[in-house]
């Protein structure tokens, strides 16, 4: 008879040692997700609509287009705005609706194996790579900010580092004791940090335009 046993919301089948090993998230792990994904397609989808606008009308001016350096309209008219030949938003919007419906799995107490987890973080991997050059690109090549985007940043981030802390917490990414510690205990620190940091590169940008 199959016996299985649950430990830190870990589903671990006895039955057979080849059984893949199956997890489900907490209330907030699966709360955070569904809120960060909902933020990241919220800022698709205006994105979306004032990018058709503008394509219908040249001379159309995004909302968020509040001074020289907030200036959506800038970067939607920016090549690197659709960087794999469409409206980077329009990938936004498929990405952030499938960690929406991951988390609201998670609230229905679905669990998932350890491939489906890493296929996950890599998604979210790629996601913050992605914003990471788009905000290079934004900062120091096309020179403009666009607060939907930061918004869709910020999403990603916090979102990559839960994933990466999930994970290495359950062991389906290999990490010392020490880290799995640390990410158990202060999993915050790092999102904080990271978004810390691009602030304050945006601040410094722009500098004398902030204190002008």
């Amino acid at each position: 008879m199959s016996k299985t046993t649950v430990r830190e919301g870990v589903t671990i089948d006895q039955a057979s040692a080849d059984a893949p090993r199956t997890a489900g998230g907490s209330r907030a792990f699966a709360l955070l997700l569904v809120i960060t994904g909902a933020a990241g397609l919220l800022a698709a989808w205006v994105i979306t609509i004032d990018k058709f606008k503008l394509l219908e009308d040249p001379n159309f001016t995004p909302g968020c287009s509040l001074n020289p350096v907030v200036s959506c309209g800038n970067i939607m008219k920016s090549d690197q705005a659709s960087a794999f030949g469409f409206p980077n938003p329009m990938l936004g919007l498929v990405t952030y609706a499938i960690v929406i419906g991951v988390g609201v799995s998670l609230l229905g107490r679905a669990t998932f194996p350890r491939w489906y987890w890493l296929t996950f973080n890599a998604g979210t991997l790629f996601g913050v790579g992605f914003c990471t050059w788009l905000m290079y690109q934004s900062l120091y090549n096309i020179n403009s900010l666009c607060l939907w985007c930061c918004l869709a940043w910020a999403a990603t981030i916090v979102m990559f580092w839960a994933v990466t802390s999930f994970n290495v917490r359950h062991g389906f990414l290999p990490a010392p004791g020490w880290l799995k510690g640390f990410f158990g205990e202060f999993a915050w620190v790092l999102p904080v940090l990271h978004i810390g940091i691009i602030g304050m590169l945006i601040l410094t940008r722009w500098w004398d335009f902030w204190t002008s």
